[in-house]
């Protein structure tokens, strides 16, 4: 079966229908209030603890199974987005996100709460390739860096505010309402978008492979697991310096051996249209070299996410409510610069951003190395770090799917958002790992817990320093998409389109 796409293509090469702008609006709106979920928890488990009497081992579980349905569900976006049509893709991550904010708000006990999330993930997890795979379809290259911009804005602002959101509604009501206020939300969402959105993309009635559907599975969430595990007991390690869980190591072997199957899968049934997620996405250097700085950027960022506030804690002895408003302002600003970064795009490519951005993302961690015990100075370097990424993130989603054909956009966005999750879960788990052993080392020669974890959050640092410098060399790379830069397709896109539906 297909089906015929409403818009297969911008009737402008400049310009926007309502139609299609109402399209793209719904779908931010939607990503935004599934993604402000995603950090919505963190300083909610605390009183879940208390109300549902569990352990703190336990509850990170609330966190833990919402990055590995993530990492589960996102690599086989590709192929639900090619197989259905938008309309029904969007009906199933917002009646997933929708039930899944449902069972949170009424789960009297840890397990219905837990399997609420996981159903919250899987909604999550197909709303951000959704946008962006349709934006993709939509937007013509001269506004697609301004459209990116705002898309920006939803992947840096609601994680940043979830917190502070959170901390506000705990301050007079129920954790459940965390939840509670979300719903009403959710549903208006789903709604308004079943009545608005339209059909932009053809689907095909290809198939699913189940076992890379399965070897999918189990490679990306063991891998995420085993990173989460490395960095999950980032305290005690911290504190006490105990070693890498043996679990932890046996979850990424297996991840890495299944992942190897899985892509070797693939290149085969690529060749026949077949594939979960088709790889030749990488056949053009503009996305690689993008995703490889995404990598990179990713892995710093969340890293500095976790190992920051444990020194602010730890060693400056600052309470939980203060570390949240430090770092609120990087992330403010970073959303708030995304749509000048989108316009700045759209007139001088990426490079001409990226490589400053990279320069701005070193300097501001070259700060926080020095592991500074005034709090300004934390939050100067923050700050300095968040605005370098403000100008890296928009032109790399942008570069990356716009050197992609047609076909394979949806493929490329699965692949972005699947290179995030594991990207940041790698980032965390080195980060800490390298600040625990400089602890460990620490203690072991007489000093403090507090000066091991100083001096263990400076290295880290350091070490993102230098991986930061690298990739300016990398980013010179970057250039425009074929699209963008000659209205003519590139010998390498004709050569992927292959045939066309």
């Amino acid at each position: 079966m297909q089906t015929t796409p409403a818009s297969a293509a911008p009737s402008s090469p400049a310009s926007l229908s309502p139609r299609d702008r109402s399209v793209i609006t719904l779908l931010l709106v939607s990503a935004f209030v599934v993604i402000l979920n995603e950090t919505v928890l963190s300083v909610a488990l605390p009183p879940i603890m208390d109300d549902l009497r569990i352990t703190e081992t336990t509850a990170q579980w609330l966190t833990t199974g919402f990055m590995l349905t993530m990492a589960v569900v996102i690599p086989i976006t590709g192929f639900l987005m090619g197989r259905f049509s938008t309309r029904q893709v969007f009906a199933l991550a917002m009646t997933t996100f929708t039930v899944g904010t449902l069972i949170c708000a009424v789960s009297p006990t840890f397990l219905p709460l837990l399997l609420g999330r996981i159903v919250q993930a899987s909604g999550t997890a197909v709303m951000m390739p959704l946008l962006m795979t349709t934006t993709m379809n939509l937007v013509p290259p001269a506004r697609r860096g301004r459209t990116m911009g705002n898309i920006s804005i939803v992947i840096a602002v609601a994680p940043a505010i979830g917190p502070t959101i959170s901390g506000l509604i705990l301050s007079f009501a129920p954790w459940r309402f965390l939840f509670v206020a979300v719903l009403p939300i959710a549903i208006a969402a789903l709604l308004l978008g079943l009545r608005r959105i339209e059909n932009v993309q053809e689907s095909h009635a290809i198939p699913a492979d189940i076992i890379s559907v399965v070897l999918s599975g189990i490679g990306f969430g063991t891998l995420v697991y085993g990173l989460t595990g490395i960095s999950g007991g980032h305290a005690a390690s911290a504190s006490a310096g105990s070693g890498v869980p043996l679990a932890a190591i046996v979850c990424l072997v297996i991840g890495v051996v299944s992942l190897t199957i899985f892509v070797l899968r693939q290149l085969r049934l690529q060749k026949v249209e077949r594939a979960l997620l088709d790889l030749r996405t990488f056949a053009s250097r503009n996305f690689t070299v993008a995703v490889v700085l995404m990598v990179v950027m990713m892995g710093s960022m969340f890293g500095t996410i976790v190992i920051l506030p444990i020194f602010l804690q730890r060693v400056l002895d600052l309470p939980t409510l203060t570390v949240g408003l430090m770092m609120l302002p990087g992330g403010l600003l970073q959303g708030l610069a995304a749509p000048l970064v989108g316009r700045l795009f759209d007139r001088v490519g990426p490079r001409p951003l990226i490589v400053p951005g990279l320069l701005a993302v070193t300097a501001g961690i070259a700060v926080l190395s020095r592991v500074p015990e005034q709090p300004w100075m934390i939050v100067a370097g923050h700050v300095v770090m968040s605005l370098g990424l403000a100008f890296i993130f928009t032109p790399l989603f942008t570069t990356a799917l716009g050197s992609l054909p047609r076909p394979l956009y949806a493929h490329g966005s699965a692949i972005v958002g699947t290179v995030q999750q594991v990207a940041g879960a790698a980032g965390a788990a080195l980060m800490v790992s390298i600040m625990s052993r400089i602890s460990l080392r620490t203690i072991d020669g007489g000093g403090t817990a507090a000066e091991g974890i100083s001096r263990g959050t400076s290295f880290a640092f350091t070490i993102c320093v230098a991986l930061a410098l690298v990739t300016v060399a990398i980013a010179l790379f970057v250039r425009r998409a074929p699209e963008e830069a000659d209205p003519a397709p590139a010998a390498e896109d004709v050569e992927l389109a292959g045939p066309r539906a």
